[in-house]
């Protein structure tokens, strides 16, 4: 089996990849930056208790970290586990994108991971890919072919409802719920249909000027922890693929391991 994980600002995703890559065990936690090596090696001897997995039976792992002081103890307890370092996204690893960007290395991992995952998924048509996901930003990435031609970032749905809660006295923090309607007839629900309401049509916004700076339609594929919430409220057509991350990074483990399989 391949270890995945995928360490956000807000979430860490675990997953186990079985060697001909089907998705054999999920699981997420909030992501703590203060954890030490040894916290997260009893998490992950916890999961694998849980789900039955032994250490022995996971032969790599990959690691996509958006949050530095998080990257070095999840890979010493990964290596501790499993007998072997992780690899961890970023200089220097084969990605098979063509990066169009003035810094390489300031493109984060998790956009590295969803884009070479939505280009083996998703790259059959002669239409562009734009990929967005709902995490504590909202990003729009923009594919042709495997050439990554560049991103938009927008404050996430979480953020922005902290933020507004935050700054406002009288404003409440609230649960993220789908509105009852567009129109609230209290402050919780209006608070809510304007998340909601609001990003979609904040997406929506993006998509069409994203479309209109092509000259054609694209292919859109969403993704992140939000993307239930917000895209039913879209009018783009938006195909869900929650796992397009996490596939992502066993492919990239693939695409960096398998020419030393060989030699």
């Amino acid at each position: 089996m391949i270890l995945a994980a995928d360490i956000g600002n807000s979430i860490t995703t675990l997953a186990l990849f079985e060697e001909g890559g089907e998705l054999a065990l999920r699981s997420t936690c909030s992501t703590d930056p203060h954890a030490t090596g040894d916290q997260f090696a009893i998490q992950l001897f916890s999961l694998f208790q849980l789900y039955h997995v032994e250490p022995k039976q996971i032969t790599g792992g990959i690691v996509a970290s958006v949050v530095p002081p998080v990257t070095a103890a999840l890979t010493q307890a990964i290596e501790r586990l499993t007998g072997r370092p992780p690899l961890v996204v970023g200089t220097g690893i084969r990605t098979g994108l063509d990066i169009r960007s003035d810094m390489h290395a300031q493109l984060g991992a998790d956009i590295v991971a969803y884009c070479v995952g939505a280009i083996d998924k998703y790259d059959r048509s002669p239409s562009p890919v734009i990929v967005v996901d709902f995490g504590t930003a909202i990003t729009f990435s923009l594919l042709r072919g495997n050439v990554y031609e560049g991103c938009v970032i927008a404050p996430g749905v979480r953020v922005g409802l902290e933020a507004l809660s935050r700054q406002a006295a009288e404003l409440p923090h609230i649960s993220l719920m789908r509105p009852a309607s567009l129109l609230g007839h209290n402050t919780v629900d209006a608070m809510q249909s304007g998340v909601i309401y609001g990003n979609a049509s904040l997406v929506d916004g993006m998509l069409q000027r994203l479309e209109e700076e092509i000259g054609c339609t694209a292919a859109i594929i969403a993704t992140g922890c939000y993307a239930d919430e917000v895209v039913p409220y879209c009018r783009h057509a938006i195909q869900q693929d929650p796992e397009l991350l996490l596939k992502g990074l066993f492919l990239l483990y693939q695409k960096n391991t398998e020419p030393k399989r060989r030699s």
